[in-house]
């Protein structure tokens, strides 16, 4: 038996009146998720611990098979093993967004007008926190280029004590109130301020500001921990695996459990990202033996975030023909599988943030035990088949059966 699962980053949403009182999801046009509906297992999952952050860090970590409750410490120590750093005991991981902040003179007063500087290409951040790292680096922080508006920095015997708002939660606020706060929170803050006159005399935003974007014109630190320590997913489960994703957090995460990261080129975290390249990646690491394999789509994500209705519509469209219906043409001949389609949270395009309500999920099983389903994929349908899951790592188990 082989294990896919399609894991569409926050795509889940509320009914939306423009699209006749539906979700997204159950608005897009999903000829294969409606073709898998008709015989599978739908639900609802909470891969959210109660009182935890909604963010992907933790759902994913859930999806995993991990609970967040017993192995979460925090968002950028993911990121960090992605990039290649290794932290030491005395290390706190940030975030380390760029991110487009108003022109207000003082930085208590200026607000967020964008989280991703207009999704800055990677080869343009990567000149800025190299500028950043270059006159910022001491022997307490140091700054490591990611990818876009994702970057991280590492603060050697840093602080824990510390309250961080993500950036995409607080679109078009004053940023006051949601600065760095608790102890060492004042360093942080002078490091922003000091990244305000770096980043304004920078040739790329200035080239960027003559395109009509935005530029990437002040750091903002967030998802900070220390390193974490998983069980691999082979000694849990008992399966060699793999994880597709654009994004370092997904990656990292994948590094920690143990399985094989696969890079796939034109991948870039947005509805741009490379869709078919991602299913066929994951057939080529099915044919030569995987027998797990964790395909993450971003772009949904992204649009609820960007509060894009458009093209959370079309990324989730895109995930029906070009990566699940890739893998249902693909993995004829391959023998016996089962696929997870869900996403991990809740991404609402009306509020623009991670929501921690269950979200639905779909088990299709090739093997021919099927189930008569409901025919559609959507919050609604998973919510009226009266199957839940209130402990979302669990699914896991319930996914993988005797192997969990």
């Amino acid at each position: 038996m082989k294990y896919l699962i399609v894991l569409g980053d926050g795509m889940a949403d509320y009914p939306i009146q423009e699209l006749g009182n539906k979700t997204p999801l159950a608005y897009a046009k999903t000829p294969n998720m409606d073709l898998l509906a008709r015989s599978a297992e739908i639900g609802l999952a909470s891969t959210v611990p109660e009182g935890m952050p909604p963010g992907s860090d933790v759902a994913n970590l859930s999806v995993l098979g991990y609970d967040p409750a017993q192995y979460y410490t925090g968002r950028s120590p993911f990121e960090a093993l992605s990039m290649g750093i290794d932290l030491g005991p005395l290390d706190i991981a940030f975030r380390c967004n760029l991110v487009t902040l108003s022109g207000e003179n003082q930085l208590e007063k200026k607000s967020m007008i964008d989280y991703s500087s207009d999704e800055i290409p990677t080869d343009q951040s990567v000149l800025l926190i190299q500028s950043i790292a270059e006159q910022l680096n001491s022997s307490e922080f140091r700054f490591y280029p990611g990818i876009s508006y994702r970057h991280l920095m590492v603060w050697h015997n840093g602080r824990e004590e510390l309250k961080l708002t993500p950036p995409h939660d607080i679109p078009n606020r004053v940023i006051g109130e949601y600065l760095p706060q608790g102890k060492g929170g004042d360093l942080l803050i002078q490091l922003m301020k000091s990244s305000l006159s770096i980043l304004a005399d920078h040739e790329v935003n200035h080239q960027r500001i003559a395109q009509g974007l935005r530029p990437a014109n002040s750091l903002w630190f967030w998802g900070h921990g220390r390193k974490p320590t998983l069980p691999s997913f082979s000694s849990k489960y008992g399966l060699k695996g793999s994880v597709i994703s654009a994004v370092d957090l997904t990656r990292g995460l994948g590094i920690c459990a143990g399985l094989e990261v696969i890079k796939v080129p034109g991948a870039t975290g947005n509805i741009t990202t490379n869709f078919r390249g991602k299913a066929q990646a994951a057939l080529e690491a099915v044919k030569r033996g995987q027998e797990f394999v964790y395909i993450h789509i971003e772009a949904p994500d992204e649009a609820g975030h960007r509060g894009e209705l458009d093209n959370k519509v079309k990324a989730i469209e895109e995930i029906d023909e070009k990566v699940l219906g890739e893998l249902l043409a693909g993995m004829q001949g391959q023998g016996e599988y089962k696929i997870l389609l869900m996403p991990d949270h809740p991404t609402p395009l009306s509020i623009q943030t991670h929501t921690s309500e269950a979200v639905p999920y779909l088990i299709f099983n090739s093997s021919g035990d099927l189930q008569v389903g409901p025919g559609a994929y959507n919050e609604d349908t998973a919510r009226q088949s009266g199957r839940y899951f209130p402990h979302g790592h669990l699914l896991m188990d319930h996914f993988l059966g005797d192997k969990g």
